[in-house]
């Protein structure tokens, strides 16, 4: 009898129609939602069909009841779905957390300038990131402004194949000795990730000549100001992001995997926000998070760390019965939680850093870390035996295929995910997501089997009794 275990290769066991069907919806959603602002969008747009009233006008109307679908918008970047079980919530809820916002770069308040017959903007780079990676590679450009009498212009640029893309300079190896001898961290410095946005002067007459000294950045002015009546002073009313451009795109001769900018968290976000789509009428109240701010650590109003949740929360359980600050705290300490969050998966190219007994690999399921962190757990959520017990029997008795991870050698580096922020509330919480390659990068890979792997261990999870 054999008592070791063997893994699973899910190409091997389960129907490679769903799984290629699942991908289709996943890659469209992330050639869309290329920031956290319009991944917000679209979730929008899929809970509205698929009848998610929204959180202000529940509680206008004053009572909810069991099978109600609720969704919260939390400032156009985070939001909270919810689907109202037959128990009460202060019994516990089955929560997925996961995150939208991914590593980028930000455009800087007072972003335009020109130098060397060129026109730039600058920029600050958000989340952990290999800055050297984002030169020479086709760049677009999403976020809003607000002009000076309030209204609202939004920008999306280098997604179509009409569009313009933008570009960030990169030395010519003809030059760069020097550089080619620095530390990967300083080979680019943060103050090099200046984009190009144009390079044509402004046509001015002989006045303006003597008047004017930077005519490229003028003429980029003037094509802001004609197309979107953007002014300069108005860079500092603004949310604008570079990402990578161009869709997701199919990986292999066997298109078994998926390149593109922000799996890291969106794999598990369209995994949660698929699985509560088809939820129905659970025992325990469903709520699929979807959290901004995760990658600089989850301050502000609109990542976990606020009080949007709890908030929330509260509200819902004041329509349900006779409220008492307990109540909410009793809620969140009954409930179950999974951390939506992407793992490293071991890669045979720098084999030094994963200790391979240990590791996640492709395309064999959905990983639990027990604990993330960093060196002595630091930073961790710790999850206890009882609940990865839980969960594990949970998933083997839908038939979701699960494996181990943890994120590289012990010493080597870490990282962390929203486990601790909810578990120091009360909630039990484990980390449970895809496992990935080239985490942080402007493009990443994941494999088809695991993200739709992912997607049925959070549905066996809030359909659980």
């Amino acid at each position: 009898m054999k008592r070791s275990y063997t893994a699973k290769n899910i190409w091997e066991e389960k129907n490679h129609d769903d799984i290629q069907n699942y991908s289709k919806g996943y890659i469209d959603f992330l050639s869309k939602a290329k920031t956290e602002r319009l991944a917000n969008k679209v979730v929008l747009e899929m809970a509205e069909k698929s009848g998610f009233k929204k959180y202000e006008d529940v509680l206008k109307s004053g009572s909810i009841k069991s099978g109600d679908k609720i969704i919260l918008n939390q400032k156009n970047k985070s939001a909270v779905l919810m689907v109202i079980g037959t128990e009460p919530i202060k019994n516990g809820m089955n929560i997925v957390g996961s995150h939208i916002d991914a590593p980028r770069l930000d455009v800087k308040p007072m972003p335009l300038y020109e130098d060397g017959n060129m026109a730039f903007f600058k920029t600050h780079y958000y989340g952990g990131i290999k800055k050297y990676q984002w030169t020479a590679i086709p760049l677009a450009m999403h976020g809003v402004v607000f002009t000076k009498d309030g209204k609202q212009v939004d920008i999306s640029i280098g997604e179509d194949d009409n569009d313009p893309v933008f570009f960030i300079n990169d030395l010519l190896i003809h030059l760069a000795s020097d550089q080619m001898q620095k530390n990967a961290m300083k080979v680019v410095e943060a103050e090099q990730l200046n984009v190009v946005v144009g390079s044509i002067p402004l046509v001015t007459d002989e006045k303006e000549e003597k008047e004017l000294k930077n005519k490229i950045k003028e003429n980029i002015l003037k094509f802001l100001n004609e197309k979107y009546q953007i002014e300069e002073i108005d860079f500092a009313r603004s949310e604008i992001e570079i990402v990578p451009a161009g869709k997701a795109r199919e990986v292999g001769f066997d298109r078994s995997m998926i390149a593109g900018h922000g799996h890291d968290d969106r794999v598990c976000s369209y995994a949660n926000i698929h699985a509560i789509l088809n939820v129905e009428n659970p025992k325990y109240t469903a709520v699929c998070l979807l959290a901004d701010k995760e990658e600089v650590g989850s301050q502000g109003n609109t990542g976990m760390q606020g009080r949007f949740f709890e908030n929330m929360v509260a509200h819902l359980i004041a329509l349900q019965e006779d409220y008492s600050d307990l109540k909410t705290r009793d809620a969140l300490e009954n409930s179950k939680m999974l951390s939506a969050d992407v793992n490293g998966a071991y890669d045979p190219n720098f084999p030094d850093v994963w200790e391979k007994q240990n590791t996640a690999k492709i395309s064999e399921g959905i990983t639990i870390s027990k604990y993330t962190g960093s060196r002595g757990k630091s930073g961790s959520n710790d999850a206890n035996a009882e609940f990865l017990a839980e969960i594990t029997k949970i998933f083997d008795d839908a038939g979701v295929i699960w494996q181990m991870g943890e994120l590289g050698k012990t010493d080597q580096g870490g990282g962390g995910t929203i486990a601790y922020i909810l578990a120091n509330l009360g909630v039990e919480v484990v980390d449970c997501g895809t496992s990935m390659l080239s985490m942080h990068a402007p493009i990443e890979l994941v494999s088809k089997a695991d993200a739709y792997m992912t997607f049925k261990g959070y549905e066996a999870f809030f359909n659980k009794k």
